[in-house]
């Protein structure tokens, strides 16, 4: 790869410093030059730790793309920002990384991929569990038909007590909603992308608020303001596929549950099973009796070294500007990051209405065909 692309951040909060930045600024082929957000200090702070000399700063997304040199925008904003932000980055000439979920809304990610496809350039979202090693294992696994036709599955987000107090978490109209649409999308997307299955057919959703008004609580970041937790503290959805398989999706801040995880899978199918409760567990029947195997996933191998080993982040950052450079899919295409955010905004509509949410064009049915017309071009 020997084109160098310039790169820009739009939102220079918490998941630009935690994850985009450090992971590009180990990229060869990637130079940071431009840096935005509303706050004009972080983006100052951020261009003097990652940029390049001559890197630009700018309170203003508009001004940043009219100025133009850029190949790659990076979008780590709020979520009701993503779409505008992301259309605006496209229709400007450049290729867009845009931070999990995809959008706030159905309507929002369909009008993000329409200017994809309207402009040629590529579109991809931030779901960086895809790129870890047990994710990738598995992938493979499920490629290869070693699990068979999987017909059930959970996706688990479930959190005991790790709401998040900074930024706007706690701020529906932001992000729009809570734990459902922050840490529930990855598990949700993780769980379709090992299905390869990306047709729903019915959702139903149960959204709730229990734990959040509760003042002083015991919490990882420290305690919540009630007066701010305007989002559910846990929420659940049970989705049901075309093809019959279903899904159950666990997500929580905080609930009273023992056992927890974020970001896990589990899978059933005809010819084993599949979990990410402690490892990379593969279960099922051989020569008559049951199995169990954990996969060991370090490198290594040899006393005293545990392997060079790149992290997700790196991993995530280096194939997606392969896939600039080389001209290929990127590993997470917007079509599926477009139906992760239609079965959330499902489940939350099920909740609000005490209904099933039917995607089949039925007389009951909310979803939007044009959206589902798309993934079946």
């Amino acid at each position: 790869m020997s084109k160098t692309l310039k790169i820009a951040i739009i939102g220079c909060g918490g998941i630009a410093n935690g994850k985009h930045l450090p992971s590009l600024s180990r990229q060869k082929n990637a130079e940071l030059v431009a840096f935005c957000d509303i706050i004009e200090e972080r983006a100052k702070e951020a261009a003097e730790k990652y940029g390049t000399e001559d890197a630009k700063v700018y309170t203003d997304f508009r001004k940043l793309l009219e100025d133009g040199g850029i190949d790659v925008v990076h979008v780590c904003t709020p979520n009701d920002s993503h779409s505008e932000i992301t259309v605006a980055a496209l229709e400007a000439d450049c290729h867009v990384m845009c931070e999990k979920p995809m959008a706030k809304t159905t309507a929002q990610a369909q009008a993000m991929l329409e200017a994809a496809r309207r402009t040629g350039k590529k579109l991809s979202i931030a779901y960086q569990n895809r790129f870890r090693n047990d994710s990738q294992y598995l992938k493979e696994m499920c490629e290869n038909g070693e699990l068979g036709d999987i017909y059930y599955a959970k996706a688990i987000a479930l959190r005991r007590r790790a709401v998040p107090t900074w930024g706007v978490f706690l701020d529906e109209e932001k992000q729009g909603g809570g734990p459902l649409i922050d840490i529930g999308t990855h598990a949700l997307d993780l769980t379709l992308w090992m299905m390869d299955n990306y047709k729903p057919h019915s959702v139903t959703g149960s959204v709730f608020h229990k734990l959040g008004q509760r003042k002083n609580a015991a919490n990882a970041f420290g305690p919540w303001d009630p007066e701010q937790f305007k989002v559910e503290d846990s929420a659940f959805g049970f989705i049901t596929m075309e093809n019959g398989a279903t899904i159950a999706l666990e997500s929580s801040w905080a609930l009273n549950v023992a056992e927890y995880g974020e970001a896990k899978t589990l899978l059933c199918g005809t010819e084993a099973g599949a979990d990410m409760t402690s490892g990379l567990r593969i279960n099922g029947e051989k020569s008559g009796r049951l199995y169990e195997t954990n996969i060991e996933l370090t490198p290594g191998g040899v006393a005293f070294y545990s392997g060079d080993e790149e992290s997700e982040a790196d991993r995530e950052a280096r194939l997606w500007l392969e896939a600039v450079t080389l001209d290929k899919e990127p590993l997470v295409k917007p079509e599926q990051a477009l139906v992760v955010t239609q079965i959330l905004e499902a489940i939350y509509e099920s909740a609000r209405t005490g209904k099933t949410v039917y995607f089949d064009g039925t007389e009951d049915s909310w979803a939007q065909d044009s959206a589902q017309a798309v993934l079946n071009k």
